[in-house]
């Protein structure tokens, strides 16, 4: 049996209905806190690779290290878009979640 082609296309623009809700299953809030947490402890973290990679530049760059020189300036480099990543990580879900919800 075949279905006609005008069918098919209503099929696949059906909406399901489907929209992110907070509250809906238990422990939401101990998710929360849990990424909260997990996203402080990357903070810190790239705090301590900040200080360490700039360690390594300046000890470089004052013995003459030309390889620890470069090394310390990638890591801190690094260092600081990990920064811009994890302090801007809601904002670019909370973007591209807007985005996504426009798309129909």
């Amino acid at each position: 049996m075949s279905v006609p082609l005008s069918d098919r296309v209503i099929q696949l623009a059906y909406d399901p209905g489907i929209t992110p809700k907070g509250g809906g299953l238990p422990g939401l809030a101990v998710l929360k806190n849990v990424v909260n947490s997990i996203n402080m402890f990357g903070i810190i973290a790239v705090v301590g690779a900040l200080a360490v990679s700039l360690g390594v530049w300046a000890w470089g760059h004052h013995t003459g290290g030309h390889q620890a020189e470069a090394n310390g300036k990638k890591g801190a480099v690094v260092a600081a878009g990990a920064a811009l990543g994890l302090g801007a990580a809601n904002g670019i879900v909370a973007f591209f979640s807007g985005l996504g919800s426009q798309v129909h």
